[in-house]
């Protein structure tokens, strides 16, 4: 097998200081729904020059280069130990370069291990086999702001002032989502994008919430009733008048992503991954030698 190391260094890097395409252009036109002077637009367009400054110096976009969290779709035969060592080694590079942060925090005595390495969970990796010989690896750098502002739910539940209650159904997901952002109002770095997970147990809800965060802004749900929710769910967050880092205004996400899981009879979660801004992921496909990042 051959050592991926520097090609997956290239794809840190590009997370790390090249915000992808649909994000930037979302940011954009966020830009020209915000009132002129007014605070919110203030912010977008500094976010804007940020932007352009990490690419131009390859300089980290924001300075919480979060947890590296990896998607590995391989070929039967491929070793994922292998894999695993070569990612790492890559993040250990990445950190020397600067193009992350030192952020791997031993939970126990608060040290850090310098490299951003540490056990078998920093970075995440999560691994999945695929037909054919081409191997995809994606990458999301989830900052702590925007984790910390993620939630889960256990429906039924009450949520919201006055206090209703969010039923097992679609009308029930509506009014968790719109609750997590209520209550993260600026403290996820807003404008954010919203990966919603409906189902599954409480881990299997989180992975495909973030698993979510990968697909396009500017796609579309397959489903014709997710689509439908996530248009509606993005355009009543909007209305919430949080804005770009709670100053207010008209955006305070970018778009939202639901995917559905089977559940077992006795349980109904939903799972709420929130990205910030700085909307950092990236993909690698290799087909033979040739190398594509995206």
């Amino acid at each position: 097998m051959q050592d991926l190391t520097e090609k997956i260094l290239e794809l840190i890097r590009l997370a790390s200081t090249n915000l992808p395409p649909d994000v930037e252009q979302a940011l954009r036109q966020s830009v020209e729904q915000e009132a002129p002077g007014s605070a919110a637009r203030g912010a977008l367009e500094t976010v804007l020059q940020n932007v352009e400054l990490a690419r131009q110096n390859s300089t980290p976009i924001c300075q919480d280069t979060g947890t590296p969290i990896f998607y590995v779709y391989y070929p039967a035969g491929w070793s994922t130990r292998q894999l695993r060592q070569q990612i790492e080694a890559a993040v250990v590079q990445a950190t020397k370069k600067s193009y992350l942060r030192p952020n791997s925090v031993n939970s126990l005595n608060g040290k850090n291990s310098g490299n951003n390495l540490g056990g078998s969970y920093f970075p995440t990796v999560h691994f999945e086999e695929v037909e054919g010989e081409t191997l995809t690896i994606e990458i999301m750098l989830k900052g702590g702001g925007c984790e910390n502002v993620g939630a889960q739910y256990s429906l039924p539940t009450r949520v919201g002032e006055p206090s209703q209650a969010a039923g097992r159904d679609l009308a029930g997901v509506r009014k968790v989502v719109l609750d997590a952002v209520q209550k993260a109002q600026g403290q996820g770095c807003a404008p954010g994008i919203l990966g919603v997970a409906i189902g599954g147990d409480r881990g299997s809800g989180y992975y495909a919430s973030k698993e979510a965060l990968f697909r396009p802004l500017d796609d579309a749900n397959p489903d014709p009733e997710l689509a439908q929710l996530e248009q509606r769910l993005t355009k009543e967050a909007n209305s919430l008048d949080i804005g770009p880092m709670g100053f207010g205004g008209k955006t305070t996400v970018l778009g939202t992503k639901i995917t559905h899981l089977n559940r077992l009879p006795a349980s109904f979660f939903v799972s709420i991954s929130y990205m910030c801004w700085a909307y950092r992921r990236r993909k690698m496909t290799l087909s033979g030698d040739q190398v594509t990042y995206a």
